[in-house]
């Protein structure tokens, strides 16, 4: 298998001198091409900035993040925001889609910025939409949209180019459960039949179950890691409460 992500011993600070904190202990492991890994852990665990140090939108304080065999954490200026623009899809909770464009448009518009053909791009967008269901909602605007709909069309749009690696930031968190789980088995559709390599941040063991893999954060360093193997979800749920509950503290704050 190849290696998509590796991230080798990655520490993260906050702070000076006088008040330090560290968010990030000494952190390594490794995603491959097509893998669905989720990351949970409590509030203040360290997930959410491992996320944000994967997608650039912070810096490490010292150690390495490779996507794709290069070094990311010594990209800077325009070649930080081309490694962003076309190696990278993001999944937000708040969706974050522009509200004066259509669905058609707030999907297309990475791909018109890489100046991709305009046949090309009506044919990509017609295909996504069909996997994602959301053909019938292309020609609406954010607002006429419901909430699952908009998650869907935001998946569509980090999807769209065919990035090395998707980052999914708790893109269940502002869905119902129906509207939730529907997403869920589109992103594990895409992860099966595209081979899309998806790194999910998550509190919710429902929705941790849906990965292939779930690496759990404690005190910004890695408390344990399990894999779904040959379990049904259910069975994978069960493994996830379990080490949940080892992991102590408040059960609502991880679940």
């Amino acid at each position: 298998m190849k290696t998509i992500l590796k991230i080798d011993q990655i520490e993260k600070y906050y702070g000076n001198k006088s008040n330090l904190t560290k968010a990030i202990d000494s952190i390594s492991f490794e995603v491959e091409k097509g893998e669905f890994v989720a990351i949970m852990g409590a509030s203040g665990s360290g997930k959410t900035t491992l996320l944000n140090c994967i997608s650039t939108i912070d810096r490490v304080t010292s150690g390495h993040i490779y996507v794709g065999g290069s070094d990311i954490t010594k990209l800077k200026g325009n070649h930080l925001n081309r490694f962003r623009r076309e190696q990278l899809g993001f999944i937000f909770q708040d969706f974050n889609l522009l509200d004066t464009l259509t669905a058609y448009e707030n999907i297309a518009i990475a791909l018109t910025i890489q100046k991709i053909k305009p046949s090309e791009i009506e044919k990509r967008v017609k295909k996504i939409a069909e996997q994602l269901s959301i053909t019938d909602v292309l020609k609406k605007y954010p607002y006429q949209m419901s909430g699952g709909q908009k998650q869907r069309v935001a998946s569509a749009r980090a999807m769209i180019t065919n990035p090395k690696l998707v980052l999914a930031d708790e893109p269940t968190g502002a869905l119902d459960s129906k509207s939730a789980k529907r997403l869920l088995e589109n992103l594990e559709f895409l992860n099966t039949e595209n081979e899309a390599t998806i790194l999910m941040v998550t509190h919710d063991a429902f929705t941790a179950s849906y990965a292939s893999r779930v690496v759990f954060i404690k005190d910004g360093k890695i408390f344990n890691e399990i894999r779904k193997g040959n379990s049904t979800r259910k069975e994978f749920f069960d493994k996830i409460i379990d080490v949940v509950t080892l992991l102590g503290g408040d059960l609502n704050d991880v679940i």
